[in-house]
């Protein structure tokens, strides 16, 4: 196979593998609309609260 056209190839699975590895995945595999709601908000303190020592007290 001549050199320009490796270069013009998509990716392979293992190429797309290692470049989301390095990179972190660009676009998700899903859209908002096809993934099921999130919950509501959670207070960003509460899991400090929750998580609090004893000896630290309230």
């Amino acid at each position: 196979m001549p050199e320009d056209d490796r270069e013009h190839r998509p990716p392979r699975d293992r190429d797309r593998r290692k470049l989301d590895a390095i990179f972190g995945e660009v676009l998700p595999d899903t859209t908002s609309d096809e993934r099921e709601p999130e919950g509501p908000a959670r207070d960003e303190d509460a899991w400090y609260r929750e998580n609090r020592p004893p000896h630290h007290g309230g």
